[in-house]
């Protein structure tokens, strides 16, 4: 079979990973992007006053993520992304607990870091770790909130405070008492406990537009695809008669211009979708129902001093508002500038900030910073003789679906029922929660569905193998 032209909608990270993969293949490929840029909602903006790019959310990486690692390979952006042999939590007790593996296998290796965190009390660790061993003796059955886990466990408010909702907060960006369970134990299992490598997080050491617009573009053209900023699809035309079944023919762009192709790929947002869907599929089950996923939203405080105040290039900020502390001058290896240091604290679940004595005010952008600044402060007293010479904050509003218990009825397919009509985003049935690892499965994942349908071998399978999991999570797990 002679090899389709391939038009995807959307320059997300999902339809950048399906238009690598499909490249890879020898199969041409037309990506529009409504936006002049790359990245969809991760992405970088130019900061007006300091002419910096800055990523509207700092977006890491974990050592199980093994598909946006894969597409880093595939790009040639591998040595961009630097893995982080510890983590660093802080209580309000001002130490820094340094969390790395120790010699045990799997998932005994962070047993050490558990036991010497010094923000819980001895009985609070020994109840944590009977929660985390009956989370591997427990499988995902129906869907079912995480709390109840955890009250089933008997886990303290302390506990879920200072631990557990510091983690899920942080990979899911919802509430303990929202999460579904199966989602908060994969984030558990897969990024902590089954293997030794696993909860590694990796950060770019460039900004993310830099990462898409340059790098992955630049491979992409290099590779005889075409990509086209500034392209919006305002809707899809389609063939149709009594006696065959609906095929996509074109797509009118915003400008009135025509974009006709043979296989066609909507990576666009849940929350679009539906306006972009062809009438053949307005009313399909399976598609129909994407407005009802719930967004949560996260927001950045961007912070920059005339010297540096700390020289963790990370760290977690446990029972404050602030959640994560990013250095950005001593992570990035471009766009920094001298006499300017950059740090970015990430605060996820941010639509319910609340000014703290009120409870009921939201937070201004002023407020906002002035009680990130306050945090800092306290955390490291070299910020108060600092200048401070530029701030400001930025909420992506939908920065990710929400893994609330019947979520996954209302993930679709890659594949419709239009034969030459696909989708991929985070939000497509992929098995895992908002990430860029799910966005680069569900690309990848649409890929090889487009490939298969078209009858073109496929030497390996475009998703890559998962970490292995240790014997002994597969002993103590049965």
């Amino acid at each position: 079979m002679s090899q389709p032209h391939v038009v995807i909608t959307g320059g997300g990270l999902a339809g950048l990973a399906a238009a690598v993969a499909l490249t890879r293949h020898g199969v041409r490929v037309t990506l529009l992007e409504s936006r002049p840029r790359l990245g969809g909602r991760a992405t970088s903006i130019v900061d007006s006053t300091t002419g910096e790019a800055i990523d509207n959310c700092q977006h890491v990486n974990m050592g199980c993520c093994v598909n946006f690692q894969r597409l880093c390979e595939w790009t040639d952006t591998r040595d961009w992304l630097r893995t982080e042999q510890q983590l660093q939590f802080i209580g309000h007790d001002g130490r820094v607990n340094r969390f790395r593996n120790g010699p045990l296998p799997a998932p005994a290796h962070l047993a050490g870091s558990f036991a010497r965190l010094s923000y819980l009390p001895l009985k609070e660790k020994r109840s944590l770790g009977r929660a985390l061993r009956a989370m591997l003796r427990t499988a995902p059955n129906e869907p079912r909130l995480f709390i109840d886990f955890l009250r089933e466990q008997k886990q303290s408010q302390l506990l879920i405070d200072r631990f557990w909702n510091v983690v899920i907060v942080s990979a899911l960006s919802e509430d303990v008492s929202r999460v579904e369970y199966s989602y908060a134990r994969q984030v558990f299992v897969q990024g902590f406990l089954a293997n030794r490598e696993g909860w590694k997080v990796q950060l770019l050491t460039r900004p993310l537009g830099e990462f898409y617009d340059q790098a992955i573009a630049k491979w992409l053209t290099d590779h005889s695809a075409e990509v086209r900023l500034k392209a919006s699809v305002r809707e899809f035309e389609y063939e149709q008669d009594a006696h065959t079944t609906a095929r996509i023919t074109r797509a009118k762009l915003a400008d009135q211009t025509a974009v006709t192709g043979d296989v066609w790929l909507c990576a666009v947002p849940f929350d679009r979708v539906s306006k972009l869907l062809p009438n053949p599929l307005k009313n399909d089950p399976l598609l129909s129902r994407a407005e009802e996923i719930e967004a949560a939203a996260i927001t950045s405080v961007h912070l920059w001093y005339d010297r540096p105040i700390t020289e963790l290039r990370h760290a977690v900020l446990v029972d404050r508002l602030s959640q994560w502390m990013f250095n950005r001058t001593a992570i990035l290896e471009t766009n920094t500038t001298p006499g300017r240091y950059a740090y970015q604290i990430v605060i996820s679940n941010s639509a319910p900030l609340r000014l703290r004595g009120d409870g009921q005010t939201p937070m201004n952008q002023d407020e906002l910073i002035a009680t990130v600044r306050q945090e800092i402060e306290e955390i490291w007293p070299k910020a108060k003789s600092a200048e401070l010479m530029h701030s400001r904050a930025i909420t992506e509003h939908r920065a990710v679906f929400s893994v609330i218990p019947g979520i996954d009825e209302l993930r679709p397919p890659q594949r419709t029922s239009i034969p030459n009509f696909y989708l991929a985003g985070d939000w497509t049935r992929t098995g895992w929660p908002a990430t860029m690892e799910g966005a680069v499965r569900s690309g990848f994942l649409a890929a090889e569905a487009i490939l298969e349908d078209a009858g073109i071998a496929v030497k390996e399978p475009l998703l890559a193998p998962e970490l292995p999991i240790s014997p002994l999570v597969r002993w103590l797990g049965g």
